[in-house]
């Protein structure tokens, strides 16, 4: 988009001057019919000049103010406004119209066929004194009170000052067909409500600042009240999970259990019924419930249990069966001397 430029005199806190007036080189037949209604005495308009003449001297009148819409306000504020039940006597006594007024400032005909108006000092007074003596009152009793309520309160007001001094509403250069005489008019085509709704945005809330973050204070840990530990500001660590352990490795808890890898189980077999003295039946054992996981192999196989066995022979009757007479293939190592290598030399 182009750049929009703006004579100085819609500048905020500028005074009032001639406006700025641009016309095309062919002049629109609505403005030709406009600047003839207004005129008391018949003036030529036949010619750019003559039509850019009369719209800057008309603009320029001191009369020539625009009402660009009305506002109701209050009077006062709202814990000073009077309480009846009939709501025509309320808004009689309880409520103004302030007139928002302007002058024109810019005519643009040529780039962006626009027309700018600039609110009076008297409006400008006006909309001041309701922000600091109503508006205000109502925004500071809707907030809570904080230690720098006061300094944002008044920074409020000053950034109104300065946004209605700024504020330049600009529209359409059709605008000008409501021009009357003495250069006055009024906004048509429902062009106030643009201007009502940018006037009430300029009256800003007081907004409080924001919650700060509270650090959630923890309590101290008590000490220990045995002092004779050492090491009592050790965090406290979880039993480590037991070492794994193959189950063909586990060492059997009594001397009673069998073993899968008994070298003797000939010998067990050999033995008849009468020569084993069976003792009473003992309550097998099983292992704790627990509901802790492991992934170890111990816990997820068979469970082992143990059940009562024949009482072992004694360790006389064990050195007589494991004596040399034993044979391995049918050979009698009693007898090696009876076989003596041919080669073999007498020491």
């Amino acid at each position: 988009m182009p750049t929009i430029l703006l004579p100085a005199s819609a500048a905020a806190f500028a005074p009032r001057s001639s406006p700025n007036v641009v016309l095309n080189t062919k002049v629109d037949p609505w403005l030709t019919a406009t600047l003839k209604r207004i005129n008391r005495i018949k003036r030529p308009l036949n010619s750019v000049p003559q039509h850019f003449r009369c719209l800057t001297e008309t603009l320029s009148s001191p009369s020539a103010i625009w009402t660009l819409c009305s506002i109701m306000l209050p009077k006062a504020p709202e814990s000073e406004l009077r309480k009846d039940s009939d709501p025509l006597i309320e808004a009689l006594f309880n409520y103004q119209l302030i007139h928002i007024e302007a002058y024109v400032v810019h005519v643009d005909m040529v780039s962006q066929n626009e027309v700018a108006f600039k609110l009076t000092p008297e409006t400008i007074e006006s909309l001041v004194e309701y922000h600091k003596d109503i508006h205000s009152v109502d925004t500071s009793a809707s907030t809570w009170n904080w230690s720098e309520k006061e300094v944002q309160l008044k920074k409020l007001q000053e950034d109104f000052v300065q946004a209605a001094n700024k504020y330049v509403y600009r529209t359409n250069a059709l605008a000008l067909e409501g021009l009357e005489e003495d250069g006055a008019g009024e906004l048509l085509c429902g062009r106030s409500e643009e201007v009502k709704s940018a006037i009430m945005g300029l009256f800003l809330p007081l907004l409080p600042p924001p919650p700060r973050l509270v650090d959630v204070v923890r309590p101290a840990p008590l000490l220990p009240s045995s002092t004779g530990a050492e090491n009592w500001w050790q965090p406290t660590l979880p039993p480590p999970h037991p070492a794994q352990v193959d189950s063909w490795k586990i060492v059997p808890s009594s001397p009673s259990t069998t073993s899968s890898c008994d070298s003797n189980s000939g010998m067990w077999a050999s033995m008849g019924l009468n020569e084993l003295q069976l003792p009473s039946p003992t309550p097998s054992y099983s292992q704790p419930y627990t509901t802790a996981g492991y992934s170890t192999p111990q816990y997820y196989s068979a469970p082992m249990t143990t059940s009562a066995i024949p009482s072992l022979p004694l360790p006389s009757m064990l050195m007589q069966q494991c004596s040399t007479s034993a044979g391995f293939g049918g050979f009698a190592w009693d007898r090696y001397q009876d076989f003596a290598l041919p080669y073999a030399t007498t020491m």
